[in-house]
């Protein structure tokens, strides 16, 4: 039975003439003459015409036999950040490896000091015009890690800035601390005083702030082992905070295990994964994000292993990893296509894995993600004839409106 339609003289609109993907059911075979009806900043219906409430009164939009899906989601940027790292970009094409450039002073560590160096305000104005471009893309909801503050008044600044950039603008933002992402130069050599003295406390002072919605790492030999990783989830879950983790990305360590083990939300990058790894994702409903801008940018050659993934049914999301030296990619239309392109990802499993399968990766598949009744009225309208444009096309926008919370940017 439908659900009934608000009083007349309420927000409601009618969102109609639409080639509609809901991505409530794992097709993605567009409804023709679809439409969204929203009260307010909730959907109350979505799906066919025919089955539609009664609208009399409501505001009619034509969306112009348009396609439509949910408004998309990147679940994994380092958007706040000072400078950038164009000279390691330099030292990649020369043949420098990731690890080489970090042991030479330069990767995360290069960009703390850029990004100790910034005011919040500072902060906000250098990742805006990243946000905005995302934004361009159909984009309704981002996480944005700490990471590159690395002491706990930077770290804390980096939360504050991702907190202020959903005031700024019409977007859900989502914040995982990232204390434990490297070690800086004053720690070298000294992890554990590190994670005692600054991401453990920092961690404290985030939630006591109410500036964290999750608890990430960097889980990596030239990051932090399994077990330095696992006393700061250890806190995360005292504290009620849900964990994930970069794991796998450049060697096996056990991260992904370790992930899986406390229940994270998703383990991220995953280049290195073997079966039971993949295994222990689907027992703990631990969601994958691959991240093939990353996996591009710093040259990688070993893929992770999707078949594994799709055989023990783990979700797979797609993110931009947007970040200043291993992924300064701002498009998550065209992190769609590489993970198309790169790892064999079908259409279906991209868009997927850029709305319902992300927002379960950030925990708000009963926030947004799908179009579906009682959700956030989220949505983008595309000028495309097909699901498969969204992948298929390389730096070409065809977004014709993005829709955040029933009102249109």
């Amino acid at each position: 039975m439908p659900t009934p339609i608000p009083s007349r003289d309420a927000d409601v609109k009618l969102w109609r003439n639409a080639r509609l993907v809901t991505i409530a059911s794992p097709s993605v075979e567009p409804i023709e003459n679809g439409v969204v009806v929203t009260s307010g900043e909730r959907i109350v219906f979505a799906g066919a015409a025919s089955e539609a409430p009664d609208i009399a009164g409501a505001q009619q939009i034509d969306l112009g036999g348009r396609l439509v899906t949910p408004a998309l989601i990147d679940c994994h940027t380092h958007i706040v950040h000072g400078g950038n790292r164009a000279r390691e970009f330099e030292m990649r094409l020369d043949g420098a490896s990731y690890v080489e450039i970090a042991k030479a002073g330069g990767g995360i560590v290069s960009t703390v000091r850029a990004t100790r160096a910034l005011s919040v305000e500072e902060l906000v104005e250098q990742a805006l015009p990243r946000l905005d471009t995302l934004l361009g893309e159909g984009l309704g909801t981002i996480e944005i890690k700490s990471g590159y503050g690395l002491s706990i008044e930077a770290e804390l600044n980096m939360l504050r800035a991702a907190r202020a950039l959903g005031h700024r603008r019409a977007v859900r933002v989502v914040t995982s601390y990232l204390g434990a992402h490297a070690t800086p130069e004053e720690y070298r050599g000294r992890n554990a005083d590190y994670l005692d003295e600054v991401v453990l406390p920092g961690l404290k002072a985030a939630h006591a702030e109410g500036l964290v919605d999750a608890v990430d790492g960097f889980c990596e030999g030239i990051a932090f082992s399994p077990e330095e990783i696992a006393r700061v989830f250890d806190l995360a879950l005292e504290l009620g905070l849900p964990v994930k983790l970069h794991a796998e990305q450049l060697s096996h360590l056990g991260g992904t295990r370790l992930a899986a083990h406390y229940g994270a939300l998703s383990a991220d990058h995953l280049e290195y994964i073997d079966d039971a790894d993949a295994q222990a994702m689907a027992t703990a409903s631990t969601i994958a994000v691959l991240l093939p801008g990353a996996f591009y940018a710093i040259r990688e050659t070993h893929k992770p292993d999707v078949a594994a993934l799709r055989r023990h049914g783990v979700p797979i999301a797609v993110a931009t990893d947007c970040n200043p030296g291993t992924s300064p990619l701002t498009s998550l239309l065209l992190g769609m296509n590489m993970a198309a392109t790169l790892f064999g990802l079908t259409v279906t499993e991209c868009l997927a894995g850029t709305t319902r399968i992300a927002a379960r990766a950030l925990g708000l598949l009963e926030q947004t993600g799908t179009l579906e009744a009682d959700k956030s009225a989220d949505f983008a309208v595309w000028n495309c004839a097909s699901v498969a444009e969204l992948t298929y096309r390389i730096g070409f926008n065809p977004l014709h409106r993005r829709i955040f919370k029933g009102k249109a940017t």
